[in-house]
């Protein structure tokens, strides 16, 4: 009986652990495989995350982004670097990238630390970027986003360095930005800031630039913002206070400026800076750049573009490998970002200067009067759909837009102006297109052409809100600009003559122009193909915007001819673009725009009508236009020869030997930092 009570006992031990041994063998196994999955359901939000940003921001597909079986191939992908198959750097500069940044996919890579999207044609608002906690270093400049900074961004609590500038952002500077308590490096110079600048108090701020925006009023004085040079602060007309040694109770001049300008103000005294903040944007090799000799290297830039375009690769071919040579490249297919340590470890001052190393960024008296017309629009055909264009919501619709009263604005080459106020009183302007030059084009070819054009969106450009064709009627619908054009504003109404501008207002509107150009041409491959005075419009705070865009490849050729006999609409064009001056002419190109910017350049400079240029020789172009601005002292005749050299750049007889309007933006940046380093 012992004995089989013995056996019955071995009998459930050995049950036990064979149960428990199987138990645990699955409860591992199980547990196991749930860590896998777990992992592969991660790796696939990194890799969703990178296609759908893609899928919105690269319309040229330069990117290789590819879906893939494998568990995390997105490791590989040139830009990309990973821990754990986890995305913790995204940099992707210089690509070319002209879309938006698609809502709901870069916020998804929770372990990001380091993000550069710099140097691209981005579009768009800023991106919701509230999900990456971990996030350290924001580079976003040089693009092209709008709005306000989102509260996303001020809610990322390890940030050290955020870079917005040269973006076309605008609104007020949020109070919210000091509780980025971590912040080393803030630039958001070359927006279009507005409002007051908020009181930071960051101990860890060390390099600072809210230059070039509408920034007003007095600058608070904190212990953070008292260690940054007036030139932090520069070209924001409204600002004052102790900082930029500027008293608040002083008028302050209009951007167009009164006739006579004050005496400028004493030179600030320089500001004691920790020695790795002095980082100046200009020759890396030479820090303390003076004045005259960045002149002369915008005199040479010019000069060369202007004899060969092989120079002007050199230097693009120099800079690049410098800006390699200094970074970080671990990817053959990016610049990589700033180097600094991604752990606990501060920003490498100096690695940054050199990754950063980019060229930063009197009022209307009287309107032209017009009579009032009619648009005579009551028995056009009502088949048609009033299209609204980039997906915007219908706000009117056509019965509204043919009750309007319309006041005409004007007539130009592709068809008739008008200023509508329609019954909710909203006001839209109106450009009925002469048929007889669209004579030709299908209404499916009108259709898709004008569909692209409507979704260019840019600060710089009058927005094509909608389209309408029935039979031979078509429509092109706009945001209404209410201080009419630059036309008007340079040579004067009928009544009063205006003086040529003050070469500050000639600068920022040369600015705005080719900021305008150069996102057609570089994010959208499309080309103006009208551009002069009158297609230039001025916005709400005189901003320059370009209307008339991207029509003229509409056009048919036998009106075209009969075009070419006004010297007025000749006066801006291209030779190679003229019939009467070669058998075969050229299709108008986006060189032909870079010479018309040079003409409307030179009629800003000297006020004079582009069929009023004479025929000169370049070294006699500049007595020539000092002639026509007796205002200006000689001081400013060296601002004035840079802006002309400019002018002569674009506007040479050969296309090949013209910049892009990409370079002449960089010129005239170049020639702005001039400015701002002479003011300080």
């Amino acid at each position: 009986m012992k004995t089989h009570l013995i056996l019955m006992d071995n009998v459930v031990v050995s049950f036990l652990i064979l149960f428990s041994s199987t138990f645990l063998a699955t409860f591992v196994s199980s547990h196991s495989s749930t860590n896998v999955v777990v992992l592969l359901q991660q790796s696939s939000d990194d890799s969703s995350a990178l296609l759908a940003f893609k899928s919105k921001a690269d319309l040229s597909n330069e990117l290789h982004f590819f879906n893939s079986t494998n568990s995390s191939p997105f490791c590989k992908w040139a830009g990309v670097e990973c821990s754990e198959s986890k995305v913790v750097r995204f940099v992707i500069e210089g690509m070319n990238l002209g879309g938006i940044v698609a809502p709901n996919s870069l916020t998804r890579l929770d372990q990001l630390r380091v993000l550069s999207l710099q140097n691209n044609s981005l579009t768009g608002p800023l991106p919701d970027l509230s999900g990456l906690v971990n996030l350290k270093v924001l580079f976003l400049s040089h693009n092209f986003f709008t709005g306000f900074i989102p509260p996303s961004i001020t809610t990322l609590h390890r940030l050290k360095t955020l870079d917005l500038s040269h973006n076309n952002l605008t609104g007020p500077l949020p109070i919210s930005l000091n509780n980025l308590d971590r912040l080393y490096l803030l630039w958001l110079d070359s927006n279009r800031f507005n409002g007051s600048i908020p009181a930071l108090n960051q101990t860890t701020l060390q390099i600072f630039n809210i230059s070039n925006n509408n920034l007003s009023g007095p600058i608070p004085v904190t212990p953070t913002l008292l260690r940054f040079r007036a030139s932090s602060f520069s070209w924001n007309p409204g600002l004052c206070g102790e900082i930029i040694h500027k008293e608040c109770h002083q008028i302050m001049q209009h951007f167009f400026g009164p006739e006579e300008s004050p005496p400028p103000p004493p030179p600030p005294t320089p500001v004691p800076l920790d020695q790795n903040a002095q980082i100046h944007r200009g020759n890396i090799n030479n820090p303390s750049l003076q004045s005259r000799t960045r002149k002369k290297k915008i005199a040479a830039l010019v000069i060369g573009l202007a004899s060969s375009g092989l120079l002007f690769i050199c230097t693009v071919c120099c800079y690049a490998f410098a800006i390699r040579k200094h970074t970080t490249n671990k990817k053959e297919y990016s610049i990589c970002a700033p180097k600094m340590a991604i752990g606990e470890g501060t920003i490498n001052a100096n690695a940054e200067a050199v990754m950063r190393i980019e060229e930063d960024n009197y009022e209307l008296e009287e309107k032209v009067k017009r009579v009032q017309e009619g648009m005579q629009i009551a028995g056009m055909g009502k088949s048609g759909n009033l299209v609204f264009c980039a997906g915007e919501p219908q706000v009117y619709i056509l019965e509204q837009l043919m009750r309007a009263s319309a006041e005409l604005l004007g007539r130009g080459t592709m068809g008739t102006t008008y200023k509508a106020v329609l019954d909710s009183r909203l006001i839209v302007c109106v450009k009925r297109l002469d048929g007889s030059r669209l004579a030709g084009t299908s209404k499916e070819t009108f259709e898709g052409h004008m569909e692209s054009v409507g979704c260019l969106r840019h600060p710089n450009l009058v927005s094509l809100r909608a389209f309408f064709q029935a039979k031979e009627e078509r429509l092109l619908i706009y945001d209404y600009q209410p201080n009419g054009s630059l036309f008007s504003l340079i040579h004067g109404s009928k009544s009063a003559r205006a003086k040529p501008l003050h070469w500050t207002s000639c600068l920022k509107i040369a600015e705005d122009v080719a900021q305008g150009l150069s996102y057609i041409h570089q994010a959208w491959r499309l080309v103006h193909g009208n551009l002069k005075s009158s297609n230039v419009l001025l916005g709400s705070d005189f901003e320059a915007c370009l209307t008339d865009y991207c029509l003229s490849v509409l056009a048919n050729p036998a009106a075209t001819a009969i075009a070419e006999e006004d010297t007025d609409f000749t006066a801006y064009k291209a030779p190679e673009t003229l019939k009467f001056n070669n058998q075969h002419h050229q299709a108008t190109t986006s060189k032909s725009d870079v010479y018309s910017f040079g003409i409307l350049l030179l009629e800003l400079l000297s006020g004079k009508h582009p069929s009023q240029h004479p025929n000169i020789m370049p070294d006699d172009m500049m007595n020539w236009v000092k002639l026509n601005r007796d205002e200006e002292n000689g001081e400013q005749d060296s601002k004035l020869e840079m802006l002309l050299e400019v002018a002569i750049a674009c506007s040479v007889t050969s296309p090949e030997q013209r910049p892009t309007m990409w370079q002449v933006l960089k010129m005239i940046q170049e020639i702005k930092e001039a400015v701002i380093m002479d003011e300080n």
